[in-house]
């Protein structure tokens, strides 16, 4: 049974990664029904925490039936990484996670997500300075370094931990990799395997397939899955890895109708969240998943892609249910 501080997670988590624009409230309450054991908010800058940023204190947005819920930020100020606590505090999550593993130009520029893979202590002594300043678990998501030459994950594992750390997620690729290649999990089993290790630790990156999350468990003996790419537009992956788990059988995959009430509530839910615009164009991400796999639906799918209307949007929904209502996925 792992556990995050005090927080039970239960055997082998299912954890949905923070992903930009993705894991936000109406993502996260999908996941979460279809078997999300743990969820993370889309990851927020610190500096647009303590500048009063609209689009990072929106995504401070908590809601009951997400818990266990952790909010994650970024920065490489210690001043403003502590203020952000003590705003990230005021919304009430379970967990407060640091990125150190964002491989994105922009952060990295600053020094801040997989950027501080190049300096270590600023790494250890800034999650050990937030871990002072709140009394919430403090977790951290990072890579395996900056580059093949430079990883000491197990090094770095086992300090973070020193210093309060209550349990760590690591991408199996360095930041040079960015997301080309296949993650590497050898190295992640090694911090795992580190006898003096005691908090959980979770793997991250190309665990797309219910084959793929019982290898990360059962071979590599890692204490849980965090899951990305693979839940984009298909929250019913974590059900059917949970399936997988518990009778090495496949699930038949979600029907059509079943796809479509998801992306109804989505796009309705993201609408009522964020408005109309935003809602309607940051869901278009998930369409492409969401239906794949029917033949030709280009125009279907260029229609959910392209209008900006939600009301056009719902209409290519109910075009589907006309013309593809009876199609079998496989």
């Amino acid at each position: 049974m792992a556990k995050i501080g005090n927080i039970d997670v239960g055997d082998f988590p299912l954890l949905l990664a923070p992903m930009e624009d993705v894991s936000d409230p109406p993502f996260r309450a999908l996941c979460k029904e279809h078997g999300a054991d743990v969820v993370y908010t889309e990851f927020i800058s610190s500096e647009g925490l303590i500048r009063d940023a609209a689009k990072s204190t929106m995504k401070l947005d908590i809601y009951e039936k997400e818990r266990p819920v952790g909010i994650q930020i970024f920065g490489a100020n210690l001043d403003s990484m502590l203020q952000s606590v003590e705003i990230v505090e005021k919304s009430g999550p379970d967990i407060i996670d640091i990125n150190f593993g964002c491989p994105v130009k922009k952060v990295v520029s600053k020094g801040a997500g997989a950027g501080i893979l190049k300096d270590i202590d600023l790494m250890v002594s800034l999650t050990e300075a937030m871990v002072k300043h709140t009394n919430l678990p403090v977790t951290v998501k990072t890579r395996l370094g900056w580059d093949n030459d430079s990883i000491k994950i197990v090094e770095v594992a086992e300090r973070l931990q020193d210093v309060g750390c209550k349990a760590i997620s690591i991408h199996g690729r360095t930041r040079v990799q960015m997301y080309k290649g296949e993650a590497n999990w050898a190295p992640i089993a090694e911090v795992k395997n580190n006898s003096r290790m005691h908090i959980p630790v979770f793997g991250n990156g190309d665990v797309d397939t219910p084959e793929r999350a019982v290898e990360m468990r059962d071979k590599f003996g890692l204490d849980g899955a965090m899951i990305g790419r693979a839940s984009i537009g298909y929250p019913w992956f974590f059900r059917e890895v949970k399936h997988y788990f518990e009778t090495g059988e496949h699930l038949p995959p979600p029907t059509m109708m079943e796809r479509l009430d998801a992306a109804r509530r989505h796009l309705q839910m993201a609408i009522d969240w964020k408005g109309e615009k935003l809602g309607v164009f940051e869901t278009r991400r998930h369409y492409t998943n969401y239906f794949k796999g029917i033949p030709h639906f280009k125009e279907y799918r260029m229609k959910m892609v392209t209008s900006d209307d939600a009301v056009d949007v719902f209409a290519a929904f109910d075009e589907v249910e006309r013309d593809f209502s009876d199609f079998q996925f496989a």
